[in-house]
C-alpha cells in the first residue's frame, strides 16, 4: 500500500503540495459602518437626506443608516441599488446608461433583484469587491452615487 501511494506520488508531482490559501479580504461593521455614516454625512453637506445600505461580498445587509423623515421605499431601493453594485461589479448609474444604450443590457431589467438606477456603487479594496454602497433619497439617481463614491473615496483612499 505504502508503494503504491508512493508511486502515485511520484508519478504525479505537486498533487501532494497543498495550494496556498486565498488571502480574502471582507466587508468588517466597522468599515461598514464608516461607508454608511460617510455618505449621509457627504450628502447633508449639500442639504439633502435620505438612507445609506452597505452590503457584504455576499450581498448581506451589513448597516444600514437612514435619515429622519426619509420614506421607506428608499430603504429597500438603497439595499437593491448595493446588491446590484456588488452583483455586477458596475457603479449603477454606468450599468443603467448602458441598459438604456444596450438592449442585451436592457434585459437586466427583467431581474427583480436588481435595481438599475444610480446610487449603488462597487466597494474595492486590493482590487477584489468586498462589498457595495446603496444610497436613495437623496434628490436623484446620478447624486445618490456622487455621495456613495466620495464616501468611499475617503474611507478608501488608497484602494
Amino acid at each position: 500500500m505504502k508503494r503504491t501511494l508512493m508511486a502515485i506520488m511520484v508519478a504525479l508531482p505537486g498533487i501532494s503540495a497543498a495550494a496556498p490559501p486565498a488571502t480574502v479580504h471582507d466587508m468588517t461593521l466597522e468599515l461598514a459602518t464608516t461607508l454608511a455614516s460617510g455618505t449621509l454625512a457627504q450628502c447633508r453637506e449639500y442639504d439633502k437626506k435620505g438612507v445609506a445600505v452597505v452590503v457584504d461580498r455576499g450581498g448581506n445587509p451589513v448597516v444600514v443608516m437612514r435619515d429622519d423623515n426619509v420614506g421607506p421605499h428608499n430603504t429597500l431601493a438603497a439595499q437593491r441599488k448595493a446588491y446590484t453594485a456588488l452583483s455586477t461589479k458596475t457603479p449603477t448609474q454606468a450599468l443603467a446608461e448602458k441598459a438604456r444604450a444596450d438592449a442585451d443590457s436592457a434585459n437586466l431589467t427583467t431581474l427583480p433583484e436588481l435595481l438599475l438606477l444610480g446610487g449603488g456603487v462597487p466597494v474595492v479594496f486590493n482590487h477584489e469587491v468586498i462589498g457595495a454602497v446603496g444610497v436613495a433619497g437623496m434628490g436623484g439617481a446620478e447624486f445618490d452615487g456622487k455621495c456613495a463614491a466620495q464616501a468611499i473615496e475617503k474611507a478608501l483612499p488608497a484602494r
